[in-house]
């Protein structure tokens, strides 16, 4: 199977040497995203609501590019600074998947890119 890279003008550029996503048959695997609003640039970290909004808009982005949605989702990735904002985080990211959702661990990590709060990969299978 050959790899094809997949990219989305309408998400943030990637902030090093990765992929958006990659796709390998019907697989989907998007790079972990962080809030960063791709019409201003800036990085949204002062609510965590709208954190993890930006967060999965740009993972939203990037599943269109590629043909797919979030129904799309089989298994995401969540790490987080604080554990202590999960269930704010949990509310937001339940609102993408009301049906089906998909499998998912969430992890408290010391320190995240550009200083965020939250950031979400995932896989997809179309």
């Amino acid at each position: 199977m050959s790899k094809e890279v997949i990219y989305s003008a309408n998400a943030p550029e990637p902030i090093g040497p990765y992929s958006q996503a990659i796709k390998i048959g019907s697989m989907l695997f998007v790079s972990g995203q962080i809030a960063i609003d791709k019409a201003s640039g800036k990085i949204l970290t002062d609510n965590i609501t709208e954190e993890t909004n930006q967060v999965l808009k740009n993972i939203g982005e990037v599943l269109t590019a590629a043909g797919m949605d979030f129904s799309n989702v089989v298994k995401c990735s969540i790490f987080l600074k604080d554990m202590g904002q999960f269930p704010v985080v949990n509310e937001a990211y339940g609102k993408k998947f009301t049906h089906n959702p998909p499998a998912r661990e969430t992890v408290e990590v010391s320190r995240l890119p550009k200083d965020v709060n939250v950031e979400i990969s995932c896989i997809a299978v179309k």
